[in-house]
């Protein structure tokens, strides 16, 4: 098996350009780029370790390539896989919806038997309602708002990195 697959959409390029950086922190040699343009279910077969990347638009809705292969996705097993996920969202633009992009694609990987890491406390965020806060004070994976906290982006996925670096034991 090969260590890490990294599966993105990104309509804008933002979402892209952070998944070079987690493989950077993480490791080239370790982390395989797939674009949800391009992907195929049968890729994600090839992994133990999957990290899930993509932005939240409008009311909730999935960015357009995870929209698209959204079908094939819940048809995926998710046994014995461990699964890392992050997220785009505009937390004041869009606070009843931040990062649900998250929670959706969270929720197949649970009902499919897969194992979520890389959780990340909502402290810091000034949001409503986000189906990725599947507990209270808590997100599914990372959140990240480039449209108002920027600033706080390096920050975040550096930590986020070392964090599931030790949750996935490399």
């Amino acid at each position: 098996m090969k260590k890490i697959g990294l599966f993105f959409g990104s309509d804008t390029g933002n979402t892209e350009e952070i998944a070079k950086k987690i493989q950077k922190l993480i490791g080239n040699d370790l982390v395989t780029l797939y674009d949800m343009y391009d992907a195929k279910k049968t890729d994600f077969e090839q992994f133990d370790k999957i990290i899930l990347g993509l932005s939240t638009w409008h009311d909730g809705q999935l960015q357009s390539d995870w929209d698209s292969f959204f079908n094939d996705f819940q048809s995926i097993s998710f046994t014995n896989k461990t699964v890392a996920l992050f997220g785009l969202g505009d937390q004041f633009v869009y606070c009843d919806y931040f990062i649900d992009g998250v929670g959706i694609l969270g929720e197949v990987v649970i009902n499919n038997g897969g194992k979520i890491i890389g959780k990340w406390p909502t402290d810091g965020y000034e949001h409503t309602s986000s189906k990725a806060e599947k507990e209270s004070g808590v997100f599914l994976g990372l959140a990240i708002d480039e449209d108002n906290q920027y600033e706080l982006t390096e920050e975040r996925i550096n930590k986020w990195s070392v964090q599931i670096k030790k949750e996935f034991n490399l």
